[in-house]
């Protein structure tokens, strides 16, 4: 190369155009054909490589174009080395060419390295820990860093002044900077916050009804975090939202043992009273209730005995009500139920009576999470349960109807 810069140096001046228009012509002939075996030859053999390949981070680099971005640093890179001497003694033209050639490479290099950091989601994306801890935040603050870069860079070889200088006069528009990337920056921040204080995963089900996110987490961005909503909308939220803002992650009840049940009923307060013997054969005669009606009355017996109570008034002393022995078959029939998780909260209990009658609230938790399989639980539950209230002399409450009126209408 040396040799053919002196040479071209001692042509005479018009020889030497004809010879640089030459060498012009087979540099970008190089170059054509430089581009044309590596895309047509050295990509497929690499492409058949990654298809036999076990692994997928291979084939995900070449989803997001990295080999083919990276073929095209091949043509450029003739045309740089090439431009000194094709334009040897020529004013402005070779650095023309050469900075046309380095400018190319700094923005084909930007977008293989904005290439591989979206390759390294998608395969970090693959580990089971990924969820816990996302990662897309971080790698998009490194490819605003990569492309900032590359500008000044950029920027410097237009202008003809050394980069440093450049980012030195950035020091000024410090506070015009923060402005343009203040949503950037809390992102950031929060990407911080969010990951550390493991507050939200993907994949995971949040409400926050000031957005109208009530749905699954799909993307954790550097400024924004997606949720998919039940009725497969999307909401986007602010990344730092989630920091300055109150949300209901329901990760804890996905990761427990079951899904919680809070439901009541209203008993009707008039139906509720004292039980007497027929009552309570007939209550003997229900499985789950034998043994509890017998224990029980043996308790209250003994109990009523030893304090010497008069039976002659069933106020006096300690009685079964229909009620509390509906309590009793409600807590044995879930605790039988096979889709009921027996080792989490349990209970079955009275609330304050209201104007809506005597509230019996059921407390416990299904087994099973998946929604719908929930739902129908639940609801074969409550079915159960309102079927059998009046086997017990009780009645649910419910507000008068046009149905409750007619009846007291006499017909004529």
């Amino acid at each position: 190369m040396e040799e053919l810069r002196q040479w071209l140096e001692e042509l005479p001046v018009q020889h030497r155009l004809y010879a640089q228009a030459g060498l012009l012509a087979v540099v970008l002939v190089l170059a054509w054909i430089a581009n044309f075996i590596t895309k047509k030859v050295v990509l497929r053999i690499v492409r058949r490589l990654v298809k036999k390949s076990k692994t997928q981070w291979d084939d995900i680099l070449d989803e997001h174009r990295v080999f083919t971005l990276l073929s095209h640093l091949v043509p450029a890179v003739i045309i740089y080395k090439s431009a000194p001497i094709v334009f040897v003694n020529t004013l402005g033209g070779g650095r023309f060419m050469k900075v046309s050639a380095f400018i190319y490479m700094i923005v084909i290099g930007m977008l293989v390295i904005n290439a591989f950091l979206s390759s390294v989601i998608d395969i970090y994306r693959t580990y089971g820990f990924a969820r816990r801890m996302p990662i897309r935040g971080f790698v998009q603050v490194i490819k605003i860093i990569v492309f900032i870069a590359g500008g000044i860079i950029i920027l410097g070889m237009v202008i003809g002044r050394d980069p440093t200088s450049i980012l030195a006069g950035f020091g000024a528009m410090t506070a015009v900077l923060m402005l343009i990337f203040k949503d950037a920056i809390l992102g950031f921040v929060a990407g911080i916050q969010i990951s550390a204080n493991n507050m939200v995963h993907l994949g995971d089900w949040i409400e926050m009804p000031k957005y109208g996110a009530d749905g699954d987490v799909i993307d954790i961005s550097l400024t924004t975090v997606k949720v998919q909503n039940w009725d497969k909308t999307i909401s986007t939220i602010p990344a730092y939202a989630l920091i300055s803002d109150s949300f209901k992650n329901w990760r804890g009840m996905s990761d427990s043992g079951g899904r919680r049940i809070k439901r009541s009923l209203n008993i009707d307060m008039n139906t509720i009273r004292f039980c007497d013997e027929p009552m309570l054969d007939k209550f003997r005669k229900i499985q789950y209730l034998t043994e509890y009606i017998d224990a029980k009355k043996c308790e209250i017996d003994e109990h009523n005995k030893a304090e010497n109570v008069d039976d002659s008034e069933r106020v006096n002393g300690r009685r079964m009500t229909n009620v509390g022995t509906f309590r009793a078959y409600v807590i044995a029939y879930l605790k039988n139920h096979p889709k009921i998780n027996p080792n989490m909260t349990f209970l079955v209990r009275q609330l304050k009576s209201t104007e809506y009658g005597l509230p019996i609230e059921i407390y416990v938790f299904s087994s099973d999470k998946v929604w719908a399989n929930y739902e129908a639980i639940q609801a074969d539950i409550f079915d159960h349960i309102l079927a059998v209230v009046p086997e017990f002399g009780l009645r649910v409450f419910q507000n008068p109807t046009g149905t409750d009126f007619a009846k007291l209408i006499p017909t004529s």
